[in-house]
């Protein structure tokens, strides 16, 4: 969204026409809108804005629920925004560490700010993109503690037990770009960090090499994503935890894994009853030996991210899969198997060996109303097919 359609929208017409704007999701919708605001005199660009924001709001339900429906979005920055459910977690970090007063830095649309200024923080959200920050205006709008400048991160002067919280950009002109290429600069987010209680907020994927060795990392998986990545300097890092893990499930309840360290993998197991897919959290901050022990299972293989055992595992780290069948890795095989069990909706997961699922599966020609998994996966040095079904969440 450019700036006439922004300005557009922070108009008294703008905002009232969008809330009288029924939410939409086909062509067909657009064009019924769009002619019925046409014939109604509106102009069209502050029809186009409409129209766009109205998409964007319903996008956005699925990261801030129903206060989506009072908020105002870029594309790029509904994006590379935090979900509701895990910036109030980055928010309530703040709180239990005593901080008051907390200055955001590269807030974009400002979903951290809000949960920040949720609980009464005082909040100064900084946004160099001036479209966007008067997005996170709007936004911040009903939290009296929490004010928004237009500003280069970088060249803000933090008072005396002002926290941070830095996001950086890691896109330029739509493009993701490399570590060294972000804004704010790693180098200034670090430096930061070590100077004041920081949160830097980072992709999941991020060299791990280059994580200072004083701060606590924390990945987050929700929904089945592992989402980010949290470095946690000074009094926002717990005390002897230096890895930690979180999943958050369906009903947004978060579950740890706690680790002084990367922990040593457990020892290898013969392929059991059940195999165990770790959530992509635990698998990052390298904790598979602590949750091994923890749920008594075993690596399937060396340096390969499967569990396994005989026993079923009730744990929010782990998917697990009830074995059939495992044979050696041979399409023909694989695919006579899966049509004498009549499966016609297959999942396939893989990890170790380089097949790609997309191409797999119509060379597997599936017919039939049965479901299974198939994981593809190194076991005892063989690349291995298991025939598998998914155990139900409880």
């Amino acid at each position: 969204m450019d700036d006439s359609g922004v300005l557009a929208l922070l108009s008294a017409e703008g905002l009232r026409l969008l809330d009288e704007v029924p939410a939409y999701r086909s062509g067909a919708d657009v064009l019924r809108v769009s002619g019925n605001l046409r014939k109604a005199g509106h102009p069209p660009d502050l029809i186009a804005a409409v129209l766009t924001q109205a998409r964007l709001r319903e996008r956005a339900r699925t990261k801030f629920g129903e206060f989506a429906s009072r908020m105002l979005f870029t594309a790029t920055g509904l994006e590379q925004s935090t979900r509701l459910s895990v910036a109030a977690l980055h928010a309530g970090r703040y709180l239990r560490a005593g901080v008051e007063r907390v200055a955001d830095l590269g807030c974009g649309i400002g979903g951290d700010a809000m949960a920040l200024a949720a609980l009464q923080l005082e909040v100064r959200a900084v946004e160099r993109d001036p479209v966007t920050a008067a997005v996170a205006a709007y936004n911040l709008a009903p939290f009296p503690s929490a004010t928004v400048e237009a500003a280069d991160a970088e060249a803000v002067a933090l008072g005396p037990g002002e926290a941070a919280f830095v996001d950086p950009a890691r896109r330029e002109d739509g493009r993701r770009v490399g570590a060294d290429a972000w804004s704010p600069s790693l180098e200034f987010c670090f430096r930061l960090a070590a100077e004041r209680p920081t949160g830097l907020k980072l992709g999941p994927a991020f060299d791990r090499a280059r994580i200072p060795t004083d701060v606590e990392a924390q990945w987050v998986t929700a929904g089945g994503e592992t989402i980010e990545l949290l470095l946690w300097s000074g009094p926002l890092a717990r005390d002897g935890v230096r890895r930690s893990a979180l999943v958050l499930g369906p009903d947004g309840s978060p579950r740890e894994l706690l680790g002084v360290g990367d922990s040593p993998d457990a020892e290898v197991r013969p392929l059991g009853r059940f195999v165990h897919e770790p959530a992509g959290a635990a698998i990052r901050a390298r904790l598979l030996g602590d949750l091994a022990r923890a749920t008594g299972t075993g690596m399937l293989s060396t340096g390969i991210a499967y569990l396994t055992g005989d026993e079923p595992v009730d744990s929010p780290f782990l998917a697990s899969f009830e074995v059939d069948e495992a044979l050696p890795f041979d399409e023909k095989r694989v695919a006579r198997a899966l049509r004498e069990r009549g499966v016609g909706r297959l999942e396939i997961k893989k990890r170790g060996v380089d097949i790609d699922p997309a191409l797999l599966r119509p060379r597997l020609k599936l017919r039939g109303n049965a479901e299974a998994t198939l994981i593809v996966t190194p076991v005892d040095g063989r690349r291995t097919a298991i025939l598998a079904r998914r155990v139900p969440t409880a």
